[in-house]
């Protein structure tokens, strides 16, 4: 098992090293605010059969959580995504998907709405060819907490790794984790576990004793901090680097590298919410401050990725009409995929739902020169909710993740991001653009739903089981009766006026 934690003071000013701690096999902190990223590698031989088998089968499975609490972004970890459980797979060629929606289910909870990888996956779409770093499939699910993963953890991993006491600690702090990745590709042969935390868990900073336990494991540790650089198309850090059983001091350094994503320069940031009463066909809004919202550079444009469960979906006919998107103040829906069948219900949907790319417009120099003080830019979305199975109650609340906002623009020419190594990949957008791409996000604001989280929950109208007792007696009450008119029609009348007929003829004899 081999890790590399990293240590991003918020203030360089307030950090001194004699807050660490240094021996030969341990480190201690002392108090150090920071955000911190900590990655441990596994290799196949050190995890349990099960899921080892597993992997094998497999070419590539990428799995990303993001919290549905917002945070301030520190560079290098500036990238975002929809708050939930994302998972990215690539199967092996000409074999089958195996367990992975039965594994998903033993790690993150057995309610996840995944049965079969080929019907609960949805195809990723790849408009830039030239960008190899994507999976062909995808998965969605909203999941507000890992405490299930932390059990699957304890119960599965930290078991077969002997002489890991720490392991259950390690687990227990995913609870307060910003975002939780897992890489696994059939070239590395290696499960990769990276986990991040925008803020020391406890008030004071960052009281950790680190310590190598197996002669084989190797901790690589780095507490740096961020200096402002003049190269826009890099960042640059200074600080300290040690390995623990290696060196017994710290290694003072400075490196740049450069990123595909960047922090924002401005204090932009924007708000998610729903135009009120939603209904079944409900607006998306996207605000931002008129004032704030220029574009870094002229090649930069703004864009919104959204991530819809099944529940909800687009109606990708609307977004043809130039006049349409004018008046919603989008340019172009550049994306769409998953579950977009107009008319079918929820419950008959086998996929997660449907991601979408559009490209939002952005105020004309005039607007930006009359905008006034508290004065928002307004992008929406018209959306459908699909109807719900039947509960005993009129409505049921559904939640929606907010969208990521994010500037694109085109980097350099000579550019190699390839080199940076705290850039994250698979994040269900790169693969929309090409290779060259530089991403500047834009941060939430969560002010819209008054909870704080990223998450918007709506009200969705159901049809309530406690009020169709009626309908269910008055429906065969109906048949029934339509039913026996129906046999009079064609029986009846037939009967009565053979009989008629029949009198007729005997009185003609009689006569």
């Amino acid at each position: 098992m081999k890790q590399r934690i990293t240590y991003i003071v918020h203030n360089a000013d307030d950090f001194n090293p004699n807050q660490l701690e240094i021996k030969a096999a341990s480190i201690k902190l002392n108090k150090v605010k920071a955000a911190k990223e900590q990655r441990v590698t596994f290799g196949l031989s050190e995890l349990p059969g099960e899921l080892r088998k597993a992997l094998e089968q497999w070419h590539e499975l990428h799995i990303r959580w993001a919290s549905e609490r917002p945070y301030t972004a520190i560079p290098p970890f500036t990238s975002l995504m929809s708050p939930g459980l994302h998972v990215f797979f690539t199967p092996q060629k000409d074999v089958s998907e195996g367990p992975l929606c039965t594994l998903l289910q033993a790690f993150f909870g057995s309610d996840l709405r995944c049965e079969d990888p080929k019907k609960a996956f949805t195809q990723l779409p790849i408009l830039s060819e030239r960008f190899s770093m994507s999976a062909t499939s995808q998965y969605y699910a909203y999941l507000p907490s890992l405490s299930y993963l932390v059990e699957s953890i304890r119960n599965n991993i930290c078991v077969s790794l002997p002489g890991k006491a720490s392991c259950p600690l390690l687990a227990a702090r995913l609870l307060s984790a910003t975002y939780v990745d897992m890489d696994y590709d059939a070239i590395s042969h290696a499960l990769v576990i990276n986990a991040f935390w925008n803020k020391p868990i406890s008030a004071g900073g960052w009281n950790e004793h680190i310590e190598l336990i197996g002669k084989d494991d190797a901790i690589e540790i780095g507490v740096l901090n961020h200096e402002p650089n003049p190269d826009p198309e890099d960042i640059a850090f200074s600080g300290f680097l040690t390995v623990l059983g290696e060196d017994t001091a710290p290694k003072p350094t400075r490196f740049q590298t450069p990123t595909r994503h960047y922090p924002m320069s401005s204090s932009l940031t924007y708000k998610a919410s729903f135009s009120h009463p939603t209904g079944l066909h409900p607006t998306l809004v996207l605000s931002l401050p008129v004032k704030e919202l220029k574009p870094p550079n002229s090649s930069c444009k703004l864009h919104a990725h959204l991530t819809f469960p099944s529940y909800l979906f687009i109606d990708k006919y609307q977004f043809s009409d130039p006049l349409f998107l004018s008046s919603h103040n989008l340019i172009s829906l550049r994306s769409l995929s998953g579950a977009t069948d107009l008319e079918a219900p929820d419950w008959v949907i086998p996929a997660w739902g449907s991601a979408a790319l559009f490209q939002l417009a952005v105020p004309t120099s005039s607007e930006l020169k009359f905008g006034i003080e508290g004065s928002d830019w307004n992008a929406t979305i018209p959306v459908h909710l699909r109807y719900l199975p039947a509960t005993d109650a009129s409505h049921t609340s559904v939640p929606i993740p907010w969208p990521v906002l994010f500037w694109a623009c085109r980097a350099e020419e000579g550019t190699k991001m390839a080199v940076n190594p705290f850039d994250r990949l698979h994040l269900g957008y790169e693969a929309l653009f090409g290779p060259k791409t530089r991403f500047m996000h834009i941060p939430p604001e969560p002010t819209g739903n008054g909870t704080g989280a990223l998450v918007e929950w709506i009200d969705v109208p159901v049809l309530d089981l406690r009020k169709t007792g009626w309908v269910e007696g008055g429906t065969v009450g109906v048949v029934v009766l339509a039913f026996a008119w129906l046999c009079w029609v064609l029986f009846g009348k037939g009967f009565g006026s053979g009989g008629a007929k029949k009198g007729v003829e005997k009185g003609k004899k009689m006569q």
